[in-house]
């Protein structure tokens, strides 16, 4: 090994341990910004190494940087102008997008040292990196449109409800046995690219038909699983490349998100196996008519803002409805009003609310929610009962009492315990369910009254009410 080579290998060392100590800080929300910052800036001394490498080896012609340079462009100016314009509401579906062009990418570096071996150009491949070319061609391919699938779903593009097809289920173990042999003639002596091409065709239908059969109320785990899938083909194209860095930097991006991808599923209640076959969830509510049928009770602006003006304890449960509405604003607007008065307010947080891990999170903080007032499911939980309002906006399937008795779909899913507040008060367009498909037994909770409205008109409306009656 040269002296420079050594260094280089030092460096990615360097970038892996940066890695590691930005997934930590990660682990806080007040010290998630400079985790992220720290891992940037590892990844950027890993693509500038990784550049002095390929110069240093003088294997890469004038086109060749003329192609790297034109990508850097191209990807760094359509990740500025997304970073810039997306909302944040839509952060899901741009995960999801990620998770595609992170699959896509791997597998395409994998089709290309396959078909430079086919060519016989290709030096220094041995079965490991063959092995792991085909294995980078399975994971990536699947989730590049798994993933599209997702953003889809996600986006309403398609439809939130599990999308199924008699024989579905038979006809991907169909896939993949026909992808597996199609892998092995990939492998064999004179390496058929015709095996190849049907085989990248095959995965690219397999990743459809897996992920339409899948609900919406299943996504966050869906999106954490892609982003598993999108680490692991990174980590494929590592060792197809022999670059280190970014073998460090996949295992770290799938080890990661198959942790996530099972304590959310456990949030659920459900297993990841269960969530892969598809066929639970039958897509939001959209009616906007509220329903009074037996035992609900509506209630007014003005009669919500008496209970929340003169309360000790008020908890605010975000849902998807905020997320939305894009109510965060509101929502943090009413907070400090009540706080002012002498009210403790705090946010309920439900591991799988919202669309992707964490959405709630980001949603709160972009509107300046402090950290000190999230609080995760088990400590919130016990000091239910000692509040006097549970303000409710958007949440379903996470607050339905339904969940502790068996025999339906979300029976054992852990919930926030709002019922078992003194009051309840529900912000939601209608009596609509959840992507669960069942009605939710907290709305007809004696002690839960339905204001129905959007969640940022009918934050504004309490915050006026608010302010009419403390007369401010």
């Amino acid at each position: 090994m040269s002296t420079f080579q050594a260094v280089a290998d030092l460096i990615y060392l360097l970038t892996a341990a940066g890695f590691v100590i930005g997934l930590h800080l990660m682990n806080s929300p007040a010290r998630a910004r400079h985790g992220s910052r720290v891992s940037m800036a590892a990844m950027a001394v890993a693509v500038a190494t990784t550049l002095a490498v390929i110069s240093h080896n003088g294997t890469t012609r004038a086109a060749g940087w003329a192609a790297l340079s034109a990508g850097t462009v191209l990807g760094g100016g359509a990740g500025l102008v997304m970073a810039r314009k997306v909302k944040l509401t839509d952060i899901p579906q741009l995960v999801s997008l990620f998770n595609a062009v992170g699959g896509g990418a791997a597998a395409a570096v994998a089709v290309s040292e396959l078909v430079r071996l086919h060519s016989g150009s290709g030096s220094g491949l041995t079965p490991r990196v063959t092995i792991t070319s085909m294995f980078d061609v399975i994971i990536g391919v699947v989730t590049f449109t798994g993933s599209l699938i997702a953003a889809g779903k996600l986006q309403g593009w398609l439809s939130g409800s599990p999308i199924t097809f008699k024989g579905g289920r038979l006809a991907n173990l169909v896939a993949f046995a026909a992808v597996l042999s199609l892998g092995g003639l990939v492998l064999a002596p004179g390496h058929s690219l015709l095996a190849l091409g049907l085989a990248v065709v095959v995965l690219a239908g397999l990743g459809v038909t897996l992920v339409l059969p899948i609900g919406g109320a299943d996504m966050p785990v869906v999106i954490s699983l892609l982003n598993a899938f999108t680490g692991t083909a990174v980590a494929m194209a590592g060792f197809v490349i022999d670059n280190s860095g970014l073998i460090i930097a996949g295992a770290l991006v799938g080890a990661s998100g198959t942790i996530l991808t099972k304590l959310m599923a456990d949030a659920m209640n459900r297993s990841v196996l269960a969530i892969i076959a598809g066929g639970f969830g039958t897509g939001d509510s959209t009616g906007t008519a509220p329903s009074t049928g037996a035992g609900v009770q509506p209630i007014g602006a003005d009669d919500v803002a008496i209970q929340l003006a003169y309360a000790s304890r008020v908890v605010v449960v975000p849902g998807y409805g905020l997320a939305a509405a894009r109510a965060q604003h509101e929502v943090h607007a009413l907070a400090e009003m009540l706080e002012q008065r002498g009210v403790d307010v705090s946010y309920a947080i439900h591991p799988v609310a919202g669309r992707m891990p964490g959405h709630m999170n980001v949603l709160l903080a972009e509107a300046n929610v402090p950290y000190t007032q999230l609080a995760e499911m088990d400590r919130v939980n016990p000091e239910f009962p000692l509040t006097d309002v549970a303000l409710v906006i958007g949440a379903n399937d996470v607050v339905n009492p339904a969940a502790r008795r068996p025999g339906n779909a979300i029976s054992g899913m852990p919930i926030l315990d709002v019922d078992r507040a003194r009051s309840v008060i529900v912000i939601k367009r209608s009596m609509g369910h959840g992507y669960s498909g069942l009605e939710n037994e907290l709305y007809t909770d004696p002690r839960t009254h339905m204001f129905f409205a959007d969640a940022k008109a009918g934050l504004a409306q309490l915050i006026a009410s608010i302010k009419d009656l403390v007369g401010t």
